[in-house]
């Protein structure tokens, strides 16, 4: 049985053109009425009760980073950037890139795959509330056949003897 991980740490959108408000220098201004920057483009800026800070103005949102922990080639290899609205669809597609693996490693190697599941752990960013896949976890089991071990051809030759005489055709 093999586990691959892909976890969470820190917490940002590489994916929006509108990543700073001001591009030509570098820095991002405060709006007019003295709010806070606008970190997360897209999010609301309205901050839930008992939050520090909105989804649109979460620095630990911007942040938060995934990496995989496995010895597999997959994706998230070094740390990367996920927001927390791609959050589950790309830690799912990430965990089944370690199924799909399972099943290449099986048919290669004469085995085949028992089981295989994904867990899928959800978070609330402490900060603004907003709710995200942390991570998520495979776990997969493999069953391989080696027809030259003797114990696998005693077994096999126990089950012919079990076998012998099951089936009796008795009808005249």
């Amino acid at each position: 049985m093999s586990s691959m991980i892909i976890s969470g740490y820190g917490y940002g959108n590489p994916y929006t053109n509108s990543y700073y408000a001001n591009a030509g220098n570098g820095q991002a201004n405060a709006s007019s009425d003295g709010s806070k920057v606008i970190v997360n483009p897209g999010e609301s800026t309205k901050a839930a009760p008992g939050r520090k800070s909105s989804p649109a103005e979460c620095e630990t949102c911007k942040s938060r980073k995934y990496q995989d922990g496995s010895d597999e080639m997959v994706s998230f290899k070094s740390a990367a950037h996920i927001s927390p609205a791609a959050s589950a669809s790309k830690v799912r597609a990430h965990e089944q890139e370690h199924v799909n693996n399972a099943y290449s490693k099986a048919a290669k190697n004469n085995g085949k795959v028992l089981s295989a599941s994904v867990a899928l752990k959800s978070a609330i960013c402490p900060e603004c509330g907003q709710s995200y896949v942390a991570g998520g976890t495979t776990t997969t089991q493999i069953k391989y056949s080696d027809e030259s071990n003797p114990y696998v051809q005693n077994k096999k030759s126990q089950d012919a003897l079990s076998f012998i005489g099951n089936n009796l055709d008795l009808a005249v």
